[in-house]
């Protein structure tokens, strides 16, 4: 890797990636292309918009024509696409978006990047690489004692977001087999840890805990999750870049499967413990039940065998470890979450998806 150009960098993986990449590679130079949507902000990578090994460029991933002509004039050598809309509850509300960006915007990436390596081929393949971040709805729900998800299990999305992201999982394999792009694909269990927008359950958790307000929990809770640390699953990408095998899948989780009200009565532990003195003290009182969203998958569970035997990877964090790590991050810099909300509106998101349930 020499040039690579990260989508979506401005966003909570995306921006995580882009520190990790910088701090583990010297001799690169990391393009960071984003349209700065709402759940992408510049705030977050404020401690590396000075180095030279880095530049952010606005732009729609859609606009396939810009695309190409940014591959072909700083000769990228390797796309880490993580551009996406990511909230299923967003997609349930409005489904129009997920399937322009994480449709045709993997479409747009993917022919730029035929046009610009392989048509011409600028550059040998054996030196480009496309990955593509994806997730571990496309597999559907697992019922009580299935197993967990291998690559090899057949794909069944129940949201449009999964839809979508399954939608663009096939279109990468399929520009693999049919003209030959060298890719990688991930998918990934559900992330948390710093910079993450506050509206996705942990971060919108120890946010409403410490501030007193009522912490929202679907149907009766027990639904179950794998939590993987952010800073995990960017090792894991950075592995599968370096030294995964082309036109390969890996899984990657955190190797935990707790219910959702197991992680909201332990952040609500933690908060305890963490400030005494809080007059919201215990925070678990806060928790109060709403209507489950429709269709709301069960259980997740990944088969991470491939990826341990492979490349030698497992998650670093502990569940208990990394939300200590996350709940410390989020009282630690208040300006940022102020910062992300004056910048982004959500206010009348959350209201209209837990007040109005």
């Amino acid at each position: 890797m020499k040039n690579v150009l990260v989508t979506g960098g401005a966003g909570f993986i995306g921006s995580n990636f882009i520190r990790y990449l910088l701090h583990t590679e010297t001799d690169i130079h990391v393009f960071n292309l984003d349209a700065l949507t709402y759940a992408g902000s510049l705030e977050n990578l404020k401690e590396v918009a000075d180095d030279v090994r880095y530049s952010f460029i606005q732009a729609n991933i859609t606009d396939t024509e810009f695309v190409e002509q940014f591959l072909a004039k700083h000769k990228i050598d390797t796309i880490v696409h993580f551009a996406a809309e990511s909230h299923v509850d967003r997609s349930i509300l409005g489904p129009r978006q997920f399937i322009e960006t994480n449709v045709m915007g993997t479409f747009s990436m993917l022919e730029a990047a035929r046009n610009i390596w392989i048509q011409p081929q600028n550059q040998p393949l054996e030196n480009v690489r496309f990955h593509h971040v994806s997730t571990d709805e496309v597999f559907g729900s697992l019922a009580p004692g299935e197993p967990a998800w291998t690559e090899d299990t057949p794909y069944s999305p129940n949201s449009p977001y999964a839809a979508s992201k399954a939608s663009s999982d096939h279109l990468v394999r399929s520009y693999g087999h049919t003209y030959g792009l060298p890719y990688t694909i991930t998918n990934c269990s559900n992330n948390y840890g710093p910079y993450q927008f506050p509206e996705k359950l942990i971060p919108l958790i120890i946010l409403n805990a410490i501030e007193g307000k009522p912490l929202p929990v679907y149907g009766d809770g027990q639904q179950i999750r794998d939590w993987l640390h952010v800073e995990d699953h960017c090792e894991a990408i950075h592995l599968v870049l370096t030294k995964g095998a082309v036109g390969s899948t890996y899984n990657i989780g955190g190797e935990n499967q707790p219910a959702n009200l197991t992680i909201v009565e332990t952040i609500c532990e933690i908060l305890d413990e963490l400030s005494p003195a809080s007059p919201h003290k215990p925070h678990k009182n806060l928790i109060q039940f709403v209507k489950d969203r429709p269709g709301h998958d069960r259980r997740y569970d990944m088969d991470t065998h491939k990826i341990s035997v492979e490349l030698g990877w497992r998650p670093r964090h502990t569940l208990t470890e990394g939300l200590l790590d996350t709940i410390n991050w989020y009282l630690a810099h208040p300006e940022w979450v102020t910062a992300i909300r004056q910048q982004q509106a959500y206010q009348g998101w959350l209201d209209a998806n837990y007040t109005s349930r």
